[in-house]
């Protein structure tokens, strides 16, 4: 399963929204093609908080907790990321608090990618250190509609009000239980009505009818995820019927063949494109560009370990779509 990854390890506290970071600035060319793209298209990276970033979101070098703390108000001025993801919020919840300073360092226009707490979605925690005296047992709050209202659904919609975008509940690879997707239909049928909800997987076997009915009949998407454990996501979206929703979802996560510390150790600092993969973008923008034409708003969440930087894998992917209109 995916580890914490630096908004789990630095954001203890509500983050400051004022501060030293400034944007850099942005070549013309790039403010043009941002200019250019649908304003139902939002682009974001998995966190803002990548010291390799200076001269690309930031104006200077600061450290991996400046960022952490000040640097989402100056990611938000860059002029393609009009989106980001919120991962802090899948290893322990947040309070509406919290969510309103993120919704305070932000434009209008600006739109988050919420996963909700794994605790909704885990049958079982895994053997992990972190998990404590809890590892390895049973968890009762397993698609447990009560709590994901109170502790997830409520304080992100009141933090986040106009900026909140999607809340994710993002399933680890597991043994689940017999008649899942009747089971999960039946949980997000519980929620509050009226955020927008999604599902990703890392099972697979579950994508078919059974899935897709169960999605659509609770009005959640399914979220198109570039992973190992996923067919392609051309596949995906057949199988899923992601193009039906309304709206569409894509995490761009992970380069084929590789693990997320093998990424991680490959890419860093994340300033430039390491390994290029074409044949994912020209899906991803052709997606994107269908879900366009039928009106949809789309949702791009890219992460570092897919190319080796995210924004430049969504200044590319943004070129990508230009070229098809």
């Amino acid at each position: 399963m995916d580890m914490p990854g630096d908004q789990f390890l630095l954001f203890d506290q509500a983050p400051a929204i004022q501060g030293p970071v400034q944007p850099a600035e942005a070549p013309p060319e790039l403010a043009e093609l941002a200019a250019a793209m649908p304003s139902r298209l939002y682009l974001g990276t998995s966190s803002w908080s990548f010291p390799g970033w200076a001269g690309l979101v930031y104006r200077k070098h600061h450290s991996e907790t400046a960022l952490a703390r000040h640097g989402l108000a100056a990611y938000a001025r860059h002029p393609l990321l009009n989106g980001v993801g919120l991962d802090r919020t899948h290893y322990q919840p947040i309070s509406a608090a919290a969510y309103a300073a993120y919704r305070e360092a932000v434009p209008t226009e600006f739109r988050f990618l919420v996963k909700a707490h794994e605790a909704c979605t885990l049958t079982r925690f895994p053997e992990h250190p972190r998990y404590g005296t809890r590892a390895g047992c049973d968890n009762p709050l397993f698609l447990d509609a009560a709590y994901a209202t109170d502790e997830v659904v409520g304080p992100y919609l009141e933090g986040l009000q106009d900026r909140a975008g999607v809340l994710l509940f993002q399933l680890a690879p597991q043994e689940l239980p017999r008649q899942f997707p009747e089971r999960l239909h039946r949980f997000l049928d519980a929620l509050p009505k009226g955020p927008r909800y999604a599902v990703e997987l890392r099972n697979r076997e579950l994508l078919g009818p059974p899935w897709r009915q169960a999605l659509a009949d609770a009005g959640a998407l399914h979220c198109l995820n570039l992973h190992p454990r996923m067919p392609d996501i051309a596949t995906q979206a057949k199988l899923s019927g992601a193009l039906e929703g309304e709206a569409l979802v894509i995490r761009w996560m992970l380069y084929r063949g590789l693990g997320y510390d093998q990424a991680r150790q490959r890419y860093a600092p994340f300033s430039h494109l390491v390994d290029r993969d074409p044949t994912a973008r020209r899906t991803v923008a052709a997606l994107a560009k269908d879900a366009l034409g039928r009106g949809k708003a789309v949702f791009v969440v890219a992460n570092n370990k897919a190319e080796g930087s995210a924004p430049r894998t969504l200044a590319e992917l943004a070129k990508e779509i230009h070229k098809l209109s």
